[in-house]
């Protein structure tokens, strides 16, 4: 058993969240970073956080599938999002999605100008943030760039190595997720990243090849890393939960 950090869960959405954190500490998970997708889970979250203080920390974003809904409201939700900036660890999940299914609602111009808030943001208040990119890659990393943004991480990176690479060069992270299991492209941008450059996550509850993920399965991430960077889980332990400790700035763990 090794102390780990799960850096990316959507708590509010699990069916059990007592019993999941149970099994979560049980298996030497000392954190969790519950992220916000919207106005509601945003809510949500920050009453699990304080529900659980000092194990639970509190992320509030505004995900790309939620943008297509977003038009008549944003002030409202960014002005929630400040509101509450000073008891958040990051601002997240945020990001975009080129998914051609979403485009046909939000599109790539629409999506950059709600990220390009969300950023601005962060960068105002030197806050982390948790970067959503599937199939935007580039687009994502340069609007992370462009706003000045000091510390970002790239979640469940699937994306091209020359983008990984600058990412890495602007010290930004990546986070692994059960993916590394059996997902080539995912796996080979984790054999790509430094270790000092590493988050595990489980991005609790999604579904990976018939599992539906807890905040416990980050042991199995962690094992999947170590198999893939040739390292003893212990030593991938240790550097990633040293990593999230510093990335998301805590301290006050049980």
């Amino acid at each position: 058993m090794y102390p780990l950090i799960d850096s990316h869960a959507h708590l509010e959405e699990l069916s059990n969240l007592e019993s999941a954190i149970k099994r979560a500490k049980d298996g030497e998970v000392i954190a969790i970073i519950a992220v916000g997708s919207d106005y509601e889970s945003n809510h949500q979250v920050l009453e699990i956080a304080e529900k659980y203080p000092s194990f639970v920390y509190p992320a509030l974003g505004l995900h790309p599938w939620s943008s297509a809904t977003l038009a008549q409201s944003l002030e409202h939700h960014l002005h929630f999002i400040e509101d509450n900036i000073a008891g958040i660890v990051a601002i997240g999940e945020v990001g975009l999605d080129y998914h051609k299914e979403l485009l046909k609602s939000a599109s790539k111009d629409y999506q950059q100008s709600i990220l390009r808030n969300l950023l601005e943001l962060a960068e105002k208040y030197e806050k982390p943030v948790i970067i959503h990119s599937r199939y935007a890659w580039r687009d994502a990393l340069s609007l992370v760039e462009d706003t000045r943004i000091k510390k970002a991480v790239f979640h469940w990176y699937t994306g091209p190595l020359n983008v990984l690479r600058e990412a890495q060069d602007k010290g930004y992270l990546v986070s692994a997720t059960l993916a590394a299991e059996y997902h080539e492209e995912h796996k080979r941008a984790i054999r790509e990243v430094p270790l000092e450059s590493l988050l595990l996550e489980t991005d609790s509850p999604v579904v990976y090849r018939e599992h539906k993920s807890e905040p416990a399965d980050v042991t199995r991430v962690l094992n999947a890393v170590a198999k893939l960077k040739d390292f003893t889980p212990s030593i991938v332990a240790d550097k990633t939960t040293e990593n999230a400790l510093r990335f998301y700035e805590i301290s006050h763990l049980h």
